[in-house]
């Protein structure tokens, strides 16, 4: 019987029309709201509060989705040692490619030197816009790295809108269930039956996800619009090609190596990555893909750790950005930079980078974060890329979302955690029992 239901199922999917999946109306909306934000950009202007809006919705569920899917993934596992194995897995994973995407971020922007030529004057540029980020990214170097992961208390991290003391509050808690043991049994099927909840909360927010879309792009046009993007072609250009050789090269060779192609995960993904595009934020995406991880096939004791964990850590996409945006402001100013003091940058950055979280802008701060530490690249540079900055930031974003996506089933494969039916059932689009309880792709898509 069960074997008859599925292939109906899947008839019934492959029949659907193509306006009733989400990915179809995101891809809809960021058109509508570009061409709202180049016919009408006062309009488009005055559309922020739309893809604001949404950001805020969707970080609004971003620590319970962290806490319960952490807490949960190490109170199951049968041991702690396991939980702890993966953790390792996953910070080496992390280690290993941020730095590549640094070290590639380095190589391009020697090559194709993006900045040389420009001749600019640091001292003649308007430096007004940017002394918010400066602020921002004095008290990031100030406060210190372990200050920014430890919360006021126990409650306070599910509230601060944080990453990283969600983390660390929901590993602490998931390990005392764990060694609670049975007593603790029911705590944990409450949480668990929670957990349930929260992700159909997911769900009904996600329909919410081509009005922020269309309001984001929206705005983003509007304010910046086409005219600014011509005299930092070049940077440009090289950043979104940099990612699109380190996604379908690096990672796919990654993801080939472990059994998957990266062409299906990307299509398996899409309606995420779409909504990323349209808000330029990963964290948009966060709960979403936490449920796709799941339903490809890895644990979740696995999933529980290394996708908010990769969120704070692996951050691809940001990588490439701080250094390829640090030589370009190097040469656009004129400033010889050594093969010692691009060293120097790089370590500055393995360390800036790590605790940046994944939403609009983030990207920016960490820089000045990095050049307020390296005094031989002047942070007034930055006001010439601040224009595009937001053009930039979809990239950053979409790289480090697909980084994490790679990162979870490489880290579920080497841990032995991963289904490879349920892998090859999601990729090539098969059903999944789970797609009519939770998750964006339930309905919406």
């Amino acid at each position: 019987m069960a074997v008859n239901a599925i292939p109906a199922s899947a008839a019934a999917a492959g029949k659907r029309a193509i306006w009733r999946h989400l990915y179809f109306w995101v891809l809809a909306a960021i058109a509508a709201g570009v061409l709202t934000g180049l016919l009408w950009p006062d309009l488009g202007k005055a559309l922020q509060p739309l893809g604001d809006g949404f950001i805020k919705l969707v970080k609004m569920i971003i620590a319970p989705v962290i806490f319960l899917t952490v807490a949960n993934g190490i109170a199951g596992a049968r041991e702690l040692g396991g939980a702890g194995r993966v953790a390792v897995k996953a910070f080496a994973y992390f280690l290993f490619f941020s730095t590549l995407a640094l070290v590639i971020g380095l190589i391009v922007a020697n090559v194709v030197q993006p900045g040389a030529g420009m001749h600019v004057d640091p001292a003649t540029l308007d430096t007004a816009k940017i002394h918010g980020f400066e602020e921002k990214a004095h008290e990031q170097s100030v406060t210190g790295f372990l200050l920014a992961i430890i919360p006021t208390s126990l409650l306070s991290a599910l509230t601060e809108g944080a990453i990283l003391p969600v983390l660390l509050v929901a590993i602490l808690f998931g390990v005392s269930l764990a060694m609670v043991g049975a007593p603790a049994r029911p705590l944990a099927d409450m949480l668990e039956r929670l957990g349930l909840v929260v992700f159909q909360l997911v769900r009904i927010v996600m329909y919410a996800a081509p009005v922020g879309a269309f309001g984001a792009m929206a705005f983003t046009v509007g304010s910046v619009g086409p005219k600014a993007l011509v005299g930092l072609a070049t940077l440009i250009a090289s950043f979104y090609l940099t990612a699109l050789i380190f996604v379908l090269g690096v990672l796919g060779l990654v993801g080939w190596l472990s059994g998957f192609s990266i062409f299906k995960l990307l299509r398996y993904l899409k309606a995420e990555l779409l909504l990323v595009l349209g808000t330029s934020s990963s964290e948009a995406a966060l709960p979403a893909l936490i449920d796709k991880m799941e339903r490809a096939g890895a644990a979740k004791s696995v999933v529980g750790l290394v996708v908010p964990a990769g969120y704070s850590f692996n951050l691809d996409g940001t990588n490439i950005y701080m250094t390829l945006a640090a030589l370009f402001i190097a040469q656009a100013t004129g400033v010889e930079l050594s093969l010692g003091d691009q060293i120097g940058l790089l370590l500055v950055a393995m360390l800036s980078s790590k605790g940046a979280a994944g939403v609009t802008g983030s990207g920016f701060i960490t820089l000045a974060a990095t050049l307020a530490i390296v005094p031989s690249v002047p942070i007034a540079g930055m006001a010439l890329i601040f224009g595009v900055d937001r053009f930039m930031s979809e990239c950053r974003s979409l790289t480090n979302f697909i980084g994490n996506a790679v990162a979870t089933l490489v880290v579920a494969r080497w841990e032995g955690a991963l289904d490879r039916e349920a892998l090859t059932r999601a990729l090539n689009g098969a059903p999944d029992a789970r797609s009519a309880v939770i998750g964006p792709e339930a309905d919406p898509d």
